[in-house]
């Protein structure tokens, strides 16, 4: 494999605009690139959150969701760049799997319990994030296909991962108490 990333600092960027990988030049503050953050930030957390003690399943499951991710910033830096459908029918066995054995909800779950399972959570909102993105994005350009339900999937998946992270630790969850709003009527 040839050196790919042979110069880092390039100043190419230093007056606002940076290069997608077909060449064309963009400023830094239109909805690709914004989008491209936020699949960059989405993965960081998820680098993160693998920092902790997760089980070796999860693990390898998020080391292999980078990976698509990196490939979904990839597809939006080379717009003509394809995001195939198989890694939406992954996130969606992978759901169907960490799902099966957790018990149904009937109130919402506070963010929190074990420092993996709250980095989850925080992985989780920057999913939502990128899928409000990628979503505004798709109003101005073309888009990877399959990228949207990717997103939106992976933050099922990634709270699905919150609760099997804390239960697998015997965290319970912190669920939100109705009546504590009624209490605080302030």
């Amino acid at each position: 494999m040839a050196n790919r990333l042979s110069k880092i600092v390039t100043r190419t960027g230093d007056k606002g605009s940076t290069g997608l990988a077909d060449g064309t030049r963009v400023e830094k503050y239109c909805a690709r690139i914004q989008t491209i953050g936020s699949v960059d930030e989405l993965n960081s957390h998820l680098g993160v959150l693998l920092a902790e003690t997760v089980p070796d399943d999860v693990r390898n499951l998020l080391l292999h969701i980078q990976h698509d991710l990196f490939d979904l910033g990839g597809a939006l830096a080379y717009p003509a760049a394809q995001f195939i459908e198989d890694k939406l029918q992954q996130i969606d066995a992978a759901i169907a799997h960490y799902n099966t054995d957790l018990p149904p909800l009937k109130e919402f779950i506070l963010p929190g319990g074990t420092r993996a399972a709250a980095q989850c959570h925080v992985a989780r909102t920057v999913a939502r994030r990128s899928e409000r993105d990628f979503a505004t994005l798709a109003q101005l350009e073309a888009v990877p296909q399959y990228g949207l339900p990717y997103l939106n999937r992976l933050s099922d998946l990634l709270f699905i991962l919150c609760r099997v992270l804390n239960r697998t630790m015997g965290q319970k969850e912190t669920l939100w108490q109705r009546t504590l709003v009624k209490q605080l009527d302030i």
